[in-house]
């Protein structure tokens, strides 16, 4: 990751953060810039990822977003430790199947319903019922997990 420094966002990284946000057809809603943490490479923005509070404060790991072109540089895993060294406490996220390996390396483990906080119960109740209905139509293998961090 040479080169590569990690800062809070600014106001004026609101449009940035959602340009990155849509160009990765990530959830659009809840993008806040005081929330988020900002990659910079060689001047220009190159990821960015937050943790935002859900109902009843369950803190939640959301929008991790690098360009497809910084990708496997480590950009991604330094995000997330920063907000998990930020974060006292539980961290919970949403993430499809094909992601859990990924997330397990930073300590997240996949949650039955029943360990799921409530909001992310609901989430996933309703995101579930999308995702295989995609399936049905694509003929994916492809699941909602919700993990969570200790």
């Amino acid at each position: 990751m040479s080169e590569t420094y990690l800062r809070a966002a600014t106001a004026d990284d609101q449009p940035v953060i959602q340009r990155l946000i849509r160009d990765a057809r990530l959830n659009p809603f809840g993008i806040d810039w005081p929330r988020f943490i900002m990659a910079e490479r060689h001047g220009q923005i190159v990821g960015a990822a937050q943790i935002k509070l859900l109902d009843g404060g369950v803190p939640e790991l959301a929008s991790l977003v690098v360009l497809p072109t910084q990708q496997s540089s480590g950009i991604g895993a330094a995000l997330v430790w920063t907000l998990i060294e930020r974060s006292p406490g539980p961290i919970y996220l949403r993430c499809a199947s094909h992601n859990e390996g990924y997330y397990r390396r930073f300590g997240f483990v996949t949650l039955p319903l029943e360990q799921m906080p409530p909001p992310l119960r609901r989430a996933y109740h309703i995101g579930d019922a999308a995702i295989r209905l995609i399936n049905w139509f694509s003929g994916g293998q492809e699941r909602l997990l919700i993990m969570g961090r200790p």
